[in-house]
């Protein structure tokens, strides 16, 4: 069936997934290109799969073909996609593994992408985001991550809650503070740790960090005040990574 309509029910539900809102009601969010959409496929999530008219696609799923002004109306991108896919969210593993990074108040979706990227080609085992963290299902998140997001175990929680959770089961909580902090090439990694990384604007907030066991800082030029978080976190993570 070719669906022609963007005032078609079902196009109108699935445009609603661009929300947030409606993401998190319906369990289900947006995916555009083909890498993610076999990406999606690969790790078992992929419900549906919508292409341009005429397009062919090899994914065992429920199948649309829309025309170029209905994908229009369903993509964040500029330029039409010829494949998009609706996914099921992901489950949480009960189990976070060694290494965790959780992410205090991240905004911007490039980041917290970039960030996910670095944390699956660091071993990473888990990230946890704050409540008020960039949506993890974002289009512009999941993009920037360039597939990466179906690599990692994710899940959204109450810091003030998980922090002291973590601590029961003997993880080591780091920060990151520029003054009497340690300088990343120096410190030694643990066995079970997690990395707190703050807003672009604000850091960690004053709350967190008072769960801390140790501080790190990136040392370098004076000339240069801060980095960027996804840039960072991809530093601290890397030299963990070294130290083993």
């Amino acid at each position: 069936m070719l669906y022609t309509s963007k005032e078609n029910p079902k196009i109108k539900e699935i445009r609603k997934l661009q929300s947030k809102k409606y993401r998190d009601e319906a369990n289900l969010f947006l995916i555009e290109g083909m890498h993610l959409v076999e990406e999606a496929y690969k790790s078992g999530i992929l419900k549906t799969v919508i292409v341009l008219e005429g397009e062919e696609h090899p994914f065992s799923v429920e199948f649309m073909e829309v025309t170029k002004e209905v994908m229009s109306t369903l993509s964040d991108l500029s330029s039409v996609p010829r494949i998009m896919g609706v996914c099921e969210k992901r489950k949480p593993k009960k189990e976070y593994g060694n290494s965790i990074l959780i992410l205090d108040g991240i905004q911007d979706p490039g980041n917290l992408g970039t960030i996910i990227r670095s944390s699956v080609a660091f071993h990473v085992d888990t990230i946890i985001a704050s409540s008020d963290t960039v949506d993890f299902y974002n289009p512009k998140v999941i993009r920037s991550s360039q597939g990466m997001f179906f690599h990692q175990n994710i899940e959204t929680r109450k810091l003030e809650e998980v922090l002291p959770i973590l601590k029961e089961k003997g993880y080591h909580l780091i920060g990151t503070k520029v003054e009497n902090g340690i300088s990343i090439k120096k410190y030694p990694k643990k066995e079970k740790y997690a990395l707190i990384m703050g807003n672009e604007g604000n850091g960690v907030r004053k709350e967190i960090l008072s769960y801390c066991d140790d501080f790190v800082h990136i040392p370098m030029n004076s000339l240069c005040e801060s980095l960027n978080v996804g840039v960072a976190t991809s530093i601290i993570l890397y030299e963990f990574e070294k130290s083993e």
